[in-house]
């Protein structure tokens, strides 16, 4: 399955800062929340998220990921 671009899934442009990335991080991890989202989608969409901010919080994961994409900071990619 193809990745959601990690910008994108937190919401911050590709030259925000370390707390730009918390803060959306934070914001997008309670949108997901609500009850009337199914159990296996919100697990999904948690986990979205999760990795996007593992890899955008971290300055070396970051590096690799804006040159190579998912590819760089995936070893199953590809």
């Amino acid at each position: 399955a193809d990745k959601r671009d990690f910008y994108e899934v937190l919401g911050v442009s590709k030259n925000a800062t370390e707390d730009e990335i918390k803060k959306h991080t934070v914001r997008r991890r309670s949108s997901i929340i609500p009850i009337s989202t199914p159990v296996t989608l919100r697990e999904a969409k948690f986990k979205e998220v999760n990795e996007a901010y593992e890899v955008l919080s971290d300055k070396d994961k970051r590096g690799r990921y804006d040159q190579f994409g998912h590819a760089g900071v995936d070893p199953n990619f590809g």
